[in-house]
């Protein structure tokens, strides 16, 4: 694009932004209330694994949701955007009715536009600090579901657009690991015009984004298009390929790879170590969500197995222990508890997703935490003992600290839990360079710049945060796309 075409550009933006003023009064865009996000309903959605929940927005509750946007001179919500989406600009795209061009507005910064619109949580990030909510006291602009609403109507209307790459260079990199990270990376680093190779461990590419997150958050048809937008960009894909064991840094290294990128994620369960936690029925929450999401388990046509119950409780509060619950019930529990040691008001969950289990009929038991299992003769797990709590002073989260209530123990009846209490790294990697410096919890430690302790090694995500959001996660890889730039062009700074 020449300087005069972005001038002329700018100058265009500037008569939108006018005319939109004349259209509606500031005092009349504030007053206009948010608009909702239509559902399916809870008796009908939880009958299958694939129905998505949240339904979009259609054309007309989508231009009305972004004619509340000010197009603030200083746009705030970008500053709690983690890949810096120009917000302002692709929400007054679609008030515009250029639902196209708010599209390629997003996918300027973001790779997964029509994932992001699902899954981040919006609410502790752009929208926390849209105008509406920081000066006005009043609900924020509906940023996500605008996301989604422009992302999906590109998919729909079967014009996806592709985004402008520079010529290539003749450098290869290798992404290691296919989730949000990875294809953030891959994608800037494409559009920088490098030859991008992602490979991944598993059959199937995607990540977290695939054998992690329910369908009925995030359809896999989804993310193969966003998918098929990178393969368009020039990314490659190799799965079922361990680096490290396929093959080695050094045989990458010869076959012409100049620079890396880690993502491998935090694949690694943790357990609470408590007596009964080896009896048949009690599985990671790993375990269980990616022999239903990735491996099709709950289809009576596949091989994969996966353990069903007619109790089963979840031990966690964050959005993986409500993906898993919420699954539960689509598999045929009678009873779904969510256990959980701190109060409601402190799970880490997403609201959205604690409002969906809750109108799904899960049960909340806060407070509560196992702290013994038992079982019957053929050692499947029969009941969970229970310890009580209450909330003491603050810890190092600020939250408050869970203390248990002597006395307090109970014991319930169930016949499947599932350990939602956290992951931790994948440790391959590491093992396979000595010379690369981990942390004690056996994070990758880099600097700001994502590059790790071998310069031509860049990292991000859980396998540098230890758990991390989607969207955090790709801002990890598009900083490190832009520092692996520098360092690749000789434009690197040393400190």
């Amino acid at each position: 694009m020449t300087i005069l075409s972005e001038y002329l550009k700018e100058q265009r933006n500037e008569e939108w932004r006018a005319e939109l003023r004349k259209k509606l009064k500031g005092k009349e865009r504030t007053n206009i209330p948010r608009v909702d996000m239509p559902e399916v309903s809870p008796e009908e959605r939880t009958k299958f694994q694939n129905v998505e929940v949240n339904l979009g927005l259609d054309k007309e509750k989508a231009i009305v949701e972004a004619s509340r946007c000010m197009d603030c001179a200083t746009p705030t919500c970008i500053d709690g955007c983690p890949v810096q989406i120009n917000i302002p600009e692709f929400i007054k795209n679609i008030e515009r009715e250029e639902f196209g061009l708010a599209a390629q507005t997003l996918k300027k910064t973001s790779a997964l536009p029509a994932v992001c619109g699902r899954v981040c949580p919006q609410e502790k990030q752009c929208e926390e600090l849209c105008f509406y909510t920081t000066k006005l006291g009043k609900d924020p602009i509906a940023i996500g579901y605008l996301e989604r609403f422009a992302a999906d109507w590109e998919r729909e209307s079967g014009e996806m657009s592709v985004p402008e790459c520079a010529p290539a260079n003749g450098k290869k990199i290798a992404a290691i690991g296919s989730g949000p990270a990875s294809l953030s990376f891959a994608g800037d680093m494409a559009k920088l015009g490098y030859d991008v190779t992602v490979f991944e461990a598993l059959h199937e590419i995607g990540g977290v984004l695939k054998y992690g997150i329910p369908e009925f958050r995030l359809p896999n048809s989804v993310v193969d298009v966003e998918l098929d937008n990178l393969r368009q960009m020039g990314v490659k894909f190799v799965n079922n390929f361990i680096v490290g064991r396929t093959a080695s840094f050094d045989d990458l290294k010869e076959e012409g790879f100049e620079g890396f990128f880690v993502a491998s994620g935090a694949g690694l369960p943790r357990f609470m170590n408590i007596p009964g936690e080896n009896y048949n029925g009690i599985m990671s929450s790993n375990e269980y969500l990616t022999r239903v999401n990735l491996m099709g388990a709950a289809s009576d046509d596949n091989d994969t197995p996966v353990l069903r119950g007619k109790t089963v409780a979840v031990i966690g509060g964050g959005n993986t222990a409500m993906d898993s619950v919420r699954t539960s019930k689509r598999l045929g529990a009678e009873r779904s508890i969510i256990v959980y040691r701190r109060s409601r008001a402190e799970m880490p969950a997403r609201v959205e997703e604690v409002n969906h289990a809750e109108e799904e009929g899960i049960e909340f038991m806060n407070l509560a935490n196992p702290v013994e299992y038992f079982a019957d003769e053929k050692g499947r797990v029969n009941k969970m003992r229970l310890q009580h709590m209450e909330l003491g002073e603050p810890d190092a989260s600020g939250r408050r600290r869970p203390v248990p209530i002597e006395g307090s123990e109970e014991d319930i009846d169930v016949d499947l839990v599932i350990v939602a209490v956290g992951v931790s790294p994948n440790p391959l990697i590491p093992s396979c360079l000595p010379e690369l410096e981990v942390s004690k919890w056996g994070t990758i430690e880099v600097g700001d710049n994502m590059q790790s302790s071998i310069p031509v090694l860049f990292a991000g995500g859980d396998i540098v945060r230890g758990g991390a959001t989607v969207i955090l996660a790709m801002g990890d890889g598009r900083n490190a796309a832009a520092s692996m730039h520098e360092y690749l062009s000789g434009e690197q700074k040393n400190d």
